[in-house]
């Protein structure tokens, strides 16, 4: 099925429209006392102000780039092999985000890039319409990708108008999400109409934004199949494995978790701990989603009485991690790094209702994962790792004050070396078999009636 723009759909709700410009305007003052309270524990967030209302771009300005938008740190991770085969080609990016942290990744991805001036990096301003305006006037790209599930209406109508293609590409709708959509009635459906065309990761993606009145569909695969990881930080990552493995110990990660998960976790293992279920007790290797939660974790591993330390306290040898129980991985960019060395991998954002975390990345280190029940983020990723056998999911209910069912699932896995080897292997088959969004994405994309020449 080919991508087609039809005149007939995403016409802007002028009514609504006027409405929601109305309110950014009163709430404008309260977003940037937030950069500023975010600001207490990283300043940066008060760089680039000027940027969020569409203003003060210091360098020249290069017109007619194509133009990637990814919100955060997941999403700007997922856009590396687009953006890489763009590079290829001998194209510019005009590379936006809208978190610090996404912007951080950026810089540490295409450092080379944005300092040679293939990539200009920027902050996406706020959706009000003259910031988004003066905006696309300054660098009027010729194509506009958006990551995932960004759809900020202001910046959606407008490329409509002005004949911008603005494509929402590797995208994903959970049925939640569709659900609050569909509670906007024709101006949230509206606004999904309004793109050049949606590149879906997967058919349940596909079959919600038809049910949203989206008829510009195409399946293209998911492009976090496609992201490499670094090769270096694999390579330290097996060193660690191995030097651990020498002393018997094994290592769990449990990667990019979130508000309220942490107590649960810790409690598990401090159970698994007391079980003595183990001659030479394991590791974890707690890695909040969220930097800016590092210290909020550090207090409450020392609240359970946990003997820790911080990954930015010591060197390139886990011989440091004898004694203790918990390593809290305060470390940026180093999570290809956390999953070679681990034995299994707990999917943050899975035990309790956030959706899910990127269990991609882990299973392409070839590390077997462990998910709680909470994966519509992933869902067709989450069902085809479990179906694969790179994936456990945990059985029961996760209680903070008894959490049984998290601990028995950890002691039967880490218990049961012949299971984590074959979960291993399956989880590399099922990572190799995955890939290809890329070239996919990139052939829907040609197909299109507008020139990127």
């Amino acid at each position: 099925m080919s991508l087609t723009t039809n005149s007939e759909y995403g016409a802007r709700p002028r009514i609504w429209f006027a409405a929601y410009q109305l309110l950014w305007h009163l709430l404008l003052p309260l977003a940037f006392i937030r950069l500023a309270w975010r600001a207490r524990h990283a300043f940066p967030y008060l760089h680039h102000i000027p940027e969020r209302l569409g203003f003060g771009y210091s360098k020249p300005i290069s017109q007619g780039s194509i133009w990637i938008h990814a919100v955060s740190v997941g999403e700007t991770r997922a856009a590396q092999p687009l953006i890489d085969a763009y590079l290829a080609r001998g194209e510019s990016i005009l590379l936006t985000h809208m978190t610090l942290n996404g912007r951080r990744t950026g810089r540490q991805l295409f450092a080379k890039e944005i300092a040679s001036g293939q990539i200009r990096q920027v902050y996406l301003p706020y959706d009000i319409c003259w910031a988004v305006e003066h905006f696309l006037k300054t660098f009027k790209p010729k194509l506009g990708l958006f990551m995932e599930t960004e759809a900020w209406p202001t910046v959606v109508f407008r490329c409509k108008e002005i004949g911008l293609p603005l494509f929402l590409v590797n995208a994903r709708l959970s049925e939640r999400s569709a659900r609050r959509v569909n509670r906007f009635g024709e101006a949230g459906r509206a606004l999904f109409q309004a793109f050049a065309g949606i590149l879906a990761q997967t058919e349940f993606d596909a079959q919600r934004y038809r049910s949203l009145g989206v008829e510009n569909i195409v399946i293209t695969g998911n492009l976090k199949f496609d992201v490499p990881l670094d090769p270096q930080l694999l390579a330290k990552g097996k060193e660690w494995q191995k030097e651990m493995h020498a002393g018997n110990r094994m290592m769990v990660c449990a990667a990019s978790t979130r508000d309220g998960e942490e107590a649960i976790i810790l409690r598990a293992w401090k159970d698994l701990l007391l079980s003595n279920a183990f001659t030479i007790p394991p590791l974890i290797c707690l890695v909040p989603r969220h930097p800016e939660r590092f210290t909020e974790v550090a207090d409450q591993i020392n609240d359970a009485r946990l003997r820790f330390r911080r990954r930015s306290e010591w060197s390139d040898t886990p011989s440091e991690c004898a004694g203790l129980d918990v390593v809290l991985g305060d470390s940026m960019g180093e999570m290809p790094l956390y999953y070679s060395a681990s034995d299994l991998v707990l999917m943050g954002g899975s035990l309790l209702p956030f959706g899910g975390q990127n269990l991609i990345e882990a299973c392409a280190a070839g590390c077997p994962v462990l998910l709680g029940e909470h994966t519509y983020n992933f869902q067709q990723a989450a069902l085809d790792a479990l179906d694969s056998g790179a994936a456990k999911r945990i059985k029961g209910e996760l209680l903070l004050t008894e959490p049984i069912a998290l601990t028995k699932a950890l002691r039967e896995l880490l218990l049961n070396a012949a299971e984590l080897a074959k979960m291993s292997l399956a989880a590399k088959s099922y990572s190799a078999e995955h890939q290809g969004a890329t070239k996919r994405i990139l052939a829907a994309l040609d197909r299109q009636n507008f020139s990127l020449n």
